[in-house]
């Protein structure tokens, strides 16, 4: 299976060329923390920090603790971030994404070009229903619906200095919408990093919790991938890929190893691996129960992902990195 090129490939090049930091993360003779994004959780209205249950020292943090943190992280090598940002308030639609944007803007406002920071593009922790789309009347995805809601919340945080987007949602057809929205409201060199092959996982928990996005009735496989299906996950990132994705992602990492070379073969494009909050926490709770050494087990992880041919990785242990001696 491969995706034929189009006139958006040469944009798509000079997206990924055009930063410093985006260079280093996809640079493939080598491995250190600048292949490494750190998420972080950003709760409107918060303040301090609040523990996420099995993620170690990752938190919930209100505006100005997770500025600290993110200095702390930058002190330690860290390039690029992922923004997970969390509203005080739930809708069912009409959904508004000022949280995101002053998240957005606080980030880049203190730390400028010294970070790149990515932004998760999802509803689910908008919804009071807690599904990553907006829904009908009969409790279906209103999928037209959903995409003009990411596709605002995207020109939002671009507009407030996002240096690239993260649609995370898996509705059928959003990086299409995503990048025209994108290069309609002057955006064209905001680059889009696709969880375009996400898998509907038994890994997502500790997360969930950290996001307030579990979902409030049903379940998510029918938009996320089935655990079963190779060839749906390989098509899922192809059908990103053609729609202007410009880097590809699989989600769980350690559960789609097999996937990351075939999908990077059949579309030519740098493919990163998620360490979900699962598998991560996973390593925390061997770790507390003394069967692991935590360090080392969090290093071979990342060498195991790079084996798999993983372009980046998205971590929730990334600020350690140059304490493992994974420097720049």
């Amino acid at each position: 299976m491969t995706v034929t090129t189009d006139a958006r490939a040469p944009w798509s090049q000079l997206r990924l060329r055009q930063s410093a930091h985006v260079r280093d993360l996809l640079a493939e003779t080598r491995f250190s923390v600048d292949q490494l994004i750190q998420p972080i959780f950003i709760v409107d209205g918060a303040s301090g920090s609040q523990p996420i249950t099995g993620l170690g020292d990752n938190a919930r943090l209100g505006e100005a603790a997770a500025l600290d943190v993110i200095a702390r992280d930058v002190d330690a090598g860290v390039r690029h971030f992922l923004l997970f940002s969390i509203p005080a308030r739930k809708a069912e639609s009409n959904l508004r994404f000022d949280p995101a944007k002053r998240a957005t803007d606080a980030v880049k406002t203190r730390f400028g070009d010294a970070l790149c920071l990515w932004v998760d593009i999802c509803l689910c922790s908008s919804t009071t229903h807690g599904h990553c789309g907006l829904l009908d009347p009969a409790g279906r995805i209103d999928l037209d619906a959903s995409l003009d809601a990411l596709g605002r919340m995207a020109v939002d945080v671009a507009d407030a200095g996002a240096d690239g987007v993260s649609p995370s949602d898996m509705m059928d057809g959003r990086t299409a919408h995503l990048r025209k929205v994108l290069d309609e409201h002057g955006h064209g060199r905001v680059p889009i990093m696709s969880y375009s092959t996400k898998f509907a996982s038994q890994f997502y928990g500790p997360f969930r919790e950290a996001a307030a996005s579990a979902p409030q009735f049903g379940d998510r496989r029918h938009y996320q991938i089935d655990v079963r299906s190779r060839r749906d996950a390989i098509a899922s990132s192809v059908r990103c890929a053609g729609e202007g994705a410009d880097l590809l992602m699989v989600k769980p990492g350690l559960t789609s190893l097999d996937l990351i070379s075939p999908i990077a073969e059949a579309t030519g494009k740098p493919v990163g691996a998620y360490q979900v909050s699962g598998e991560y926490a996973s390593l925390v709770s061997l770790a507390q129960q003394g069967l692991t050494n935590f360090d080392a087990a969090l290093l071979e992880t990342w060498w195991v992902f790079r084996r798999a041919g993983a372009a980046y990785l998205i971590t929730y242990g990334a600020r350690q990195a140059a304490a493992l001696g994974l420097g720049r």
